[in-house]
């Protein structure tokens, strides 16, 4: 038989294994314990409830689902998006628009995956471009920029720098090739904060190398104290109101538990989100009018916001209390996420779901050797897991005893 691999982007063979596949591979053989109910933990889905109003809004407004959908979102939404980013971030009036500033998507793992066919040329500084992106990496990035034939560059984020990643200090020959940068916060592993200091240091740098600054932060309605600082927001707090090469995503996943009603949007350059929506138009797939009719009211809706960030903060009040002292745990600034150091995470991986029913990540698989050339070529997670605490606080109490007494 003909292999038919010379019919094939070759950039396909580029793309690192995506996370969840590999874990099946490593778990499926393995059968946990008959007498214990297996608890998922690997899979960033919160399992909190979210309004009625999503029900009842979907239902009043099923007649629209006969109705092709516009790439550019309702109205309403994008106005209930930029009334949001508003409030949320404290901005100055004027500063976003809905009809210049505001992009809707199907979630947000779409449009961050589709901004690089956007912000990457074929080359830069007469070389191929560089993406850069934290490690551990949302592999949405990683893949992104391979497809979008840049290089992804691995900028590790550890311990000893806060968990954030040091992009300033790349060499100068990376940077000048530089056409995009990913940053993720609260950071999804580790759920690291970037304070107002560091936004505008990384967006000084980008207008230094002249790169696209994607700013992903999804996580930022669920935190521990202070509500997370915003790109946006230090834009506006430095007195630039540019927003020229820079982009923030925000989506509905996380903070209103609608995983499933596949919405976010994108905010930031106008003339960016010209193109995005242009591309859009090609290979987009907008949400359906009634889910834009049930986003619209939940950017308008904090009651519920409240309610679910305090659910998480009793879990993470749990977790310190059976965790404390061991594995390297913290309580994280932002997120959803533990980040435990056991030593070896994947053999960690094996043994909780071998002994415990309990499935986890093993960090290796959300990391990979460092690129950068600093002569640090080691993987930062392998001696990670990545635990998700999405279930209700009973549920949990019961996950994290298990994994203290197995580990």
């Amino acid at each position: 038989m003909t292999s038919n691999t010379q019919f094939v982007n070759p950039r396909m063979a580029e793309l690192p294994d995506y996370p969840f596949e590999r874990l099946r591979g490593l778990l499926d053989p393995l059968a946990p314990p008959a007498s214990l109910d297996p608890i998922a933990l690997s899979l960033g889905e919160p399992q909190h409830p979210y309004p009625d109003f999503v029900g009842e809004i979907l239902h009043a407004n099923r007649h629209l689902y006969g109705k092709y959908p516009p790439v550019a979102g309702t109205p309403e939404f994008r106005q209930a998006a930029a009334d949001w980013l508003i409030r949320r971030y404290d901005l100055p009036q004027g500063m976003i628009e809905a009809d210049r500033h505001i992009a809707p998507c199907a979630g947000t793992r779409e449009a961050l995956f589709r901004t690089a066919f956007i912000a990457v040329p074929p080359e830069k500084a007469r070389q191929r471009p560089a993406v850069l992106m934290p490690n551990p990496f949302y592999q949405c990035y990683a893949g992104a920029a391979i497809a979008a034939g840049a290089e992804p560059i691995f900028v590790s984020a550890l311990a000893e720098n806060g968990f954030l990643p040091d992009f300033a200090n790349l060499d100068e020959s990376i940077l000048a090739r530089t056409a995009l940068v990913y940053f993720c916060t609260p950071a999804n592993p580790q759920g690291a904060v970037a304070d107002l200091d560091y936004l505008n240091r990384l967006i000084a740098l980008s207008r230094q190398y002249r790169f696209t600054l994607v700013v992903d932060e999804c996580y930022a309605e669920i935190y521990n104290g202070a509500p997370p600082p915003g790109a946006l927001q230090a834009c506006a707090a430095s007195g630039d109101q540019d927003l020229s090469g820079i982009l923030v995503f925000h989506s509905l996943s996380k903070r209103s538990n609608v995983a499933g009603l596949r919405s976010g949007f994108v905010a930031g350059d106008p003339e960016m989100l010209t193109l995005y929506r242009r591309l859009s138009e090609y290979g987009g797939n907008p949400s359906p009018l009634p889910v834009y009719a049930a986003a619209s009211a939940l950017w308008r809706d904090e009651e519920h916001v409240v309610a679910n960030r305090a659910l998480y903060a009793e879990k993470f009040d749990l977790a310190e209390r059976v965790l404390s002292n061991r594995f390297g745990f913290y309580k994280p600034e932002g997120g959803f996420f533990l980040w435990l150091d056991v030593g070896d995470g994947e053999a960690a991986t094996v043994e909780l779901w071998a002994r415990a029913a309990i499935k986890v990540l093993p960090g290796a698989y959300l990391t990979t050797a460092d690129n950068t050339g600093n002569g640090n070529e080691e993987s930062p997670g392998d001696r990670y897991i990545r635990v998700a605490m999405v279930h209700e606080k009973a549920v949990m109490e019961d996950a994290l005893a298990r994994i203290a007494q197995t580990l």
